[in-house]
């Protein structure tokens, strides 16, 4: 008996797409091991423990945690031998039962030392503590600024300075900072621990100064060891830099255990909650779903049930703007709205027909409408992005095709409630902005292996470009070949679809992560967990509509 289309299809989607989770899979493990396990084994000799090692005895067992960024620099700074998770390492996570983030640098990778993507990491890391009011705490040992690309991390707004400014920005907001020094805290890096509320330093590996031994020498001539110079004996009995001298990092991370503990509770936004349900089908039921040739239509409203609680969702206005799909609905328990491309190829009441993952006007309109009404309802927002654009074309124009894009984008951009994206599929051009993009401040912004962000298809930019050489080079005289032509092509689709991989974005913080599909819903709720810490500033406006 034959295997039905539609079934085998979905068995070659749910192979391709756990092909890719193994790779993910293989890379991150590679990740997770630094500047590799014989400087591992170096820091155990020293008596210190590494950077994953000091957050998996910090951060309370057996709860979920979210590792922000640990892409961040993927195949940067080759001529440099890499700097794998940027030197740092980032993770939203419960301490003593408190939900905070948690940033440690990696001494494995250059002793920690600051390159330009560590450095937009660490922000990253901030604003998402300013965003939700978490706790953050930092588990310093870090060699400083990266001196070979200084000119990339040190002087500029968003370089290295700018996280003392937020530490100062932070203090206050009343948000929660402490800072374990358990190895090199140098130059610059050395006003991070007094502009914590309150800061550890471990006895013997932990040391705090403007300059070390050897510059203090060469600068005025003085000969001091860097014990003396700046040791936790030196700064909790001297100085006063430090508040708590411990003697070992599980000593160091117990303590933070202790004061995490006794922090009183925040005010919450009011989100909803109750009772959690998994969907009805099995989590990994996504798998299947979204086809591995991202030019094939699927049904959008299969992917939500296998995302949401009970698989049950209300969808808003179902029968108009059928190429987006807004539904309430619950994820983990919290009251969510969500605003999802349809992939399905649809035929409208007046019998035409509209392309999957495209966003026409009528859809526009609807969409805008429903995240105005979940402002008004305080229901966060979760965006799945599976998007070609606007629709194109003389009837598009002539129909306001414009107008309503802009009402999405202002609808979406003056959000009060917190919003969070999840990149499925494709992310192009103005579809990555109205979907809620990077630019237009996700709490959370992740991607699946299936994501491509760019500003359209390979293939698309590839014939695009292809004609502006080919042009050129027949200005130039040179004879264009078929054969000649079909290299160029490749030689461009090769150079643009390297560009658009989700891993190009996450190595450069475009998105926060690549996610297994099946962890979507517990990432939702870590970020709606966290966003609940802190109310709306101000009400929701809009400003300026056409209508």
């Amino acid at each position: 008996m034959a295997i039905p289309k539609k079934e085998l299809d979905f068995n070659m989607n749910d192979d391709q797409m756990r092909l890719k989770i193994s790779a993910l899979e293989r890379e991150l493990a590679k990740i997770a091991e630094g500047g590799g396990k014989k400087r591992i084994e170096k820091l155990h000799e020293n008596g210190k423990l590494s950077a994953r090692e000091r957050i998996d005895l910090l951060l309370d067992p057996n709860t979920p945690r979210f590792e922000m960024g640990a892409l961040a620099a993927y195949g940067m700074y080759k001529e440099h031998g890499g700097c794998p998770a940027a030197g740092v390492v980032i993770v939203i996570g419960y301490v003593s039962g408190k939900q905070c983030i948690v940033v440690a640098n990696d001494a494995t990778v250059k002793a920690g030392a600051w390159f330009p993507m560590t450095g937009k990491k660490n922000l990253r890391a901030q604003e998402i503590a300013m965003e939700n009011r978490l706790p953050i705490i930092y588990l310093v040992d870090s060699a400083g600024v990266y001196l070979p690309m200084q000119d990339e991390i040190f002087p500029d707004k968003e370089h290295f300075g700018r996280i003392f400014r937020n530490n100062a920005v932070m203090s206050s907001m009343g948000i929660v900072q402490i800072s374990a020094v358990m190895g090199s805290c140098v130059a610059g890096g050395a006003y991070l621990p007094i502009m914590s509320d309150e800061s550890l330093i471990v006895n013997k590996t932990g040391t705090i100064f403007l300059a070390g031994s050897y510059l203090v020498k060469a600068a005025i001539g003085e000969t001091v060891d860097n014990e003396t110079l700046g040791g936790a004996t030196t700064h909790t009995e001297i100085s006063g830099v430090c508040d708590y001298k411990v003697d070992s990092d599980e000593e160091c991370l117990q303590t933070i255990r202790d004061l995490m503990d006794k922090i009183g509770h925040s005010e919450s936004a009011g989100f909803d909650r109750k009772e959690a349900h998994l969907p009805k089908v099995d989590l990994k039921t996504v798998y299947g779903i979204v086809p591995s040739d991202r030019s094939k239509p699927y049904d959008t409203k299969e992917l939500l049930r296998a995302l949401v609680d009970d698989s049950e969702f209300t969808e808003y206005k179902s029968d108009y703007g059928k190429s987006i799909v807004c539904a309430y609905a619950r994820i983990d328990g919290w009251s969510v709205g969500i605003v999802a491309n349809q992939r399905e190829i649809i035929k409208t009441a007046k019998g035409e027909m509209q392309f999957g993952g495209v966003i026409y006007s009528d859809s526009a309109d609807k969409a805008a409408r429903f995240i105005m009404n979940c402002n008004q309802k305080n229901i966060p927002l979760v965006f799945l992005q599976d998007v070609t654009g606007f629709m194109v074309g003389s009837k598009s124009e002539h129909g306001g095709i414009i107008k309503d894009g802009a009402k999405l984008v202002n609808a979406m951009a003056n959000s009060v409630v917190p919003k969070f994206t999840i990149v499925v599929g494709n992310s192009y051009g103005a579809g990555n902005y109205a979907m809620c993009g990077k630019a237009y401040d996700p709490r959370l912004i992740v991607g699946w292996p299936t994501a491509e962000i760019a500003v359209m298809s390979g293939a698309s930019a590839a014939k695009v470009l292809l004609q502006i050489e080919v042009a050129s080079l027949t200005a130039k005289g040179e004879v264009i070949t078929p054969e000649r032509e079909k290299e160029l092509y490749d030689t461009i689709k090769n150079r643009y679809d390297e560009q658009i991989s989700p891993y190009y974005a996450a190595s450069r913080l475009w998105i926060d992560a690549i996610i297994d599909p099946a962890k979507t819903r517990e990432v939702i709720s870590i970020g709606i967990e966290a966003a609940n810490h802190k109310k709306a500033e101000k009400p929701y406006n809009v400003g300026v509509i056409q209508t």
